[in-house]
C-alpha cells in the first residue's frame, strides 16, 4: 500500500532539496503537488485541504537547522502532520473484569469481517485468552459455516496456549428473513454460553451488507443493546476509497464505534482510506490486516505508517515480525552456533522458512528505510526461496549438517534431485560460507555490544504493563443508542 502515494510525495519533497531555505512561495509549490497527491489516492477532499493548510502553516517561517537541509525539514513536518491526521494510536483491547470481555465486529458484506474475527481470536489464543465466536450473521447460511470453520482452523492451527470456541444456530437461518428478534436471540443465546464456558473474550459476528441501509442498522443497534459489547469494532476494506469513507462514517453515526479494522492493507492501492477514516469517522484505528493468514493482523501504528508512507521504513515492525517468529532460545541457539562456526544448512533453512512465515519479500523490504520506493517495478516474488528450499532437501542430513563434504560428484546429485543447474548449487554454497563466516564475526562483535549494554544498564530487564477496565467504567465511556 501506498506505493503510488509515496513516490510523488517524495518526489514533490525532494523538490525543496538544495534550496537555502524554506520559503512561502517553495513550499506553497510542493504543498500543491503532495495536494494533487493526495486527492489522487483518494483521499477525503476536506482532510486534504486541512491537512495542507497545516503543513504550509508549521513550515512557514521555520528554521533551517544547521543538521538539515531544507527537504529533510519539509519531510519532519509532514511526517509529523501525518501522525496527527492518523493517530492517536489506540491499539490495545480493554479487557473487563470479570470477563468476558463481549467485541461486536460490523462492517459492509465482503469487507473482510468473518476473517477478522478469525484474526482476533488467533491473537487472544496466542495471549492465552478463551476466544468464543458467535455466528450472528443469519442473512446467509454460508456465513454461519464460514465462521464454524475459521474457529476450528484458529484452534487448530494457530500457536498458543488459548482457545477458540465456536455457537452458531444454522437452523435459524431458515426462519431470519431480516428478522431482528432471531439474529438477537442467537447472539444472546451466545452470550450466555461465553460465560458458562469461562470465556476471557466474545466475538460477535454480525450481518453485512452491500451498502448501508436502515435495515441493517436496526439490527446492529438491537444486538448491541441486546449483549452490551464493550466495544464495537468496524472492517473497512482499504481498498473502496471513498465508498469506504461513506459507509465508515455511516457506521459511526448510527452506532458510536470504538475502533475500525483495515482489512486487504497489503494489496497495491492508494490508501485514501488508511489516511481519511480516522478524521472522517473520529474513531481510531485499532488493527491492519496485512494479509490472509489468521497472523497477518497488526496493531496499528500512525508513526510507523507514516514512515513507510514517506519513504522512511518501518524497522520496529519489522523487528516485531521477527521476534514473533523467532523465540529468545531459538535466537540464542542460532547465536552460539554462529559464534562457533558450526552453523549447517538445517539452520538456514529454518531461517527461510521463519522469513516466509513473516509475509511477502516486497513487503518485508518495504519496511526498511530507503527501500520502499525502489521497489515498485521490481519483480520480487517469493519464487527464489522455493528454488532454494528445494536444493537444500536435496540434499542429506549429513550434508546439511556440515556443507564443506559436498563435492563436484554432489553437486551434480543434488542438482538432479532439486531440479536446479549446478551453477545454482555452487552458487548457494559459497553464499552460505561467506554467510558463515560473517556470522561467527557478527557474532562476537554482538556479544561484546550486549555485554557493554548489560554492563550500562545494570543488566535490568524492563517491562510493559497490561490494562483492563472495569464494566461500568465501560459503559460510561460509550454512548448508548
Amino acid at each position: 500500500m501506498f506505493e503510488g502515494l509515496s513516490k510523488r510525495l517524495n518526489g514533490a519533497l525532494r523538490n525543496l532539496s538544495g534550496r537555502g531555505r524554506i520559503s512561502e512561495a517553495n513550499v506553497r509549490e510542493a504543498m500543491a503537488e503532495v495536494r494533487t497527491a493526495l486527492l489522487e489516492a483518494d483521499v477525503a477532499h476536506e482532510v486534504v485541504d486541512r491537512f495542507c493548510s497545516e503543513v504550509v502553516e508549521d513550515a512557514l517561517g521555520a528554521e533551517v537547522t544547521k543538521s538539515l537541509k531544507p527537504g529533510e525539514q519539509m519531510v519532519g513536518i509532514v511526517h509529523q502532520r501525518l501522525v496527527e491526521l492518523m493517530g492517536p494510536d489506540a491499539s490495545e483491547i480493554r479487557f473487563v473484569e470479570p470477563g468476558p470481555t463481549v467485541i461486536l465486529m460490523s462492517g459492509l458484506q465482503g469487507s473482510g469481517k468473518t476473517t477478522t474475527c478469525g484474526k482476533l481470536a488467533a491473537k487472544f489464543k496466542s495471549e492465552g485468552r478463551r476466544t468464543l465466536l458467535v455466528a450472528a450473521d443469519l442473512q446467509r447460511p454460508a456465513a454461519v459455516e464460514q465462521l464454524r470453520t475459521v474457529a476450528e482452523q484458529v484452534q487448530a492451527q494457530a500457536p498458543g496456549r488459548g482457545e477458540v470456541l465456536f455457537h452458531g444456530e444454522p437452523e435459524r437461518c431458515a426462519e431470519y428473513g431480516g428478522a431482528v428478534g432471531v439474529a438477537v436471540d442467537v447472539a444472546r443465546r451466545g452470550l450466555a454460553e461465553g460465560r458458562r464456558s469461562g470465556c476471557d473474550v466474545v466475538i460477535v459476528d454480525t450481518a453485512g451488507r452491500l451498502h448501508v441501509d436502515d435495515e441493517l442498522m436496526k439490527e446492529l443497534r438491537a444486538v448491541d443493546r441486546a449483549i452490551e459489547a464493550h466495544q464495537i469494532l468496524l472492517v473497512v476494506d482499504a481498498m473502496t476509497g471513498q465508498d469506504a469513507l461513506r459507509s465508515a462514517k455511516a457506521f459511526h453515526e448510527a452506532m458510536s464505534v470504538d475502533g475500525i479494522v483495515l482489512t486487504k492493507f497489503d494489496s497495491d492501492t492508494r490508501g485514501g482510506a488508511a489516511l481519511s477514516v480516522r478524521q472522517v469517522t473520529g474513531a481510531p484505528i485499532k488493527f491492519i490486516g496485512t494479509g490472509e493468514k489468521f497472523a497477518a493482523l497488526e496493531a496499528f501504528h500512525a508513526e510507523r505508517i507514516a514512515g513507510r508512507i514517506l519513504g522512511m521504513g518501518d524497522v520496529v515492525s519489522l523487528v516485531e515480525k521477527a521476534q514473533q517468529e523467532v523465540s529468545e532460545e531459538e535466537a540464542e541457539e542460532l547465536m552460539q552456533k554462529m559464534s562457533k562456526g558450526r552453523l549447517g544448512l538445517d539452520d538456514f533453512l529454518k531461517q527461510l522458512q521463519t522469513i516466509r512465515r513473516m509475509g511477502p519479500i516486497k513487503q518485508l523490504l518495504g519496511m526498511l528505510p530507503g527501500v520502499g520506493g525502489m521497489l515498485k517495478d521490481l519483480p520480487l516474488e517469493d519464487g527464489p526461496l522455493d528454488r532454494l528450499q528445494g536444493i537444500v532437501h536435496a540434499m542429506t542430513p549429513a550434508e546439511r549438517r556440515d556443507p564443506g563434504v559436498i563435492d563436484r560428484s554432489r553437486i551434480a546429485r543434488i542438482s538432479r534431485g532439486s531440479a536446479s543447474e549446478r551453477a545454482e548449487v555452487s552458487r548457494l554454497l559459497k553464499q552460505f560460507e561467506t554467510m558463515r563466516k560473517m556470522g561467527g564475526q557478527l557474532a562476537g562483535a554482538g556479544g561484546r555490544m550486549a555485554a557493554m549494554r548489560s554492563m550500562q544498564t545494570g543488566g535490568l530487564p524492563t517491562k510493559g504493563s497490561t490494562q483492563t477496565a472495569s464494566p461500568k467504567s465501560r459503559f460510561k465511556s460509550r454512548k448508548r443508542r
